[in-house]
């Protein structure tokens, strides 16, 4: 399998999340790539719902997607530069275990800068490499 891209832009809205989902799913479907389709799914659902819920103001976000037969990478952009923290769990907080399952699923995740502001991935190897 040769390599495959895709990038594409979304409002930081909840539908957003849905939508980016979706789209993972279908690539993944259409380019035949052997790579867990549900953890990739939950994952880039966790990174778009960290934009909706922590960027403000009008800044898009775009949505990264890269195959090949040894990793699947998967990238969220946006125009904060405020990096994603690993939190410790707590029982009395309904939310915030978004990067804790990122990093506990994803082979390899991290976050650069990019264009004043961020890119958050993460990579997934194929079953049985």
């Amino acid at each position: 399998m040769s390599s495959r891209n895709a990038s594409f832009d979304l409002p930081p809205t909840t539908g957003s999340m849905r939508v980016a989902r979706h789209v993972v799913l279908e690539l993944m479907r259409a380019w035949g790539v052997p790579h867990d389709r549900e953890d990739a799914a939950l994952l880039v659902t966790e990174l778009v719902a960290n934009v909706v819920d922590h960027v403000e103001g009008d800044a898009e976000l775009t949505l990264e997607i890269g195959a090949s037969e040894n990793w699947l990478r998967i990238a969220v952009v946006d125009g904060s530069a405020i990096r994603p923290v690993v939190r410790e769990l707590s029982l009395d907080e309904p939310r915030g275990r978004g990067m804790r399952m990122v990093q506990a699923i994803a082979d390899r995740w991290g976050a650069e800068d990019h264009l004043g502001g961020k890119r958050v991935w993460f990579e997934l190897r194929p079953p049985g490499r």
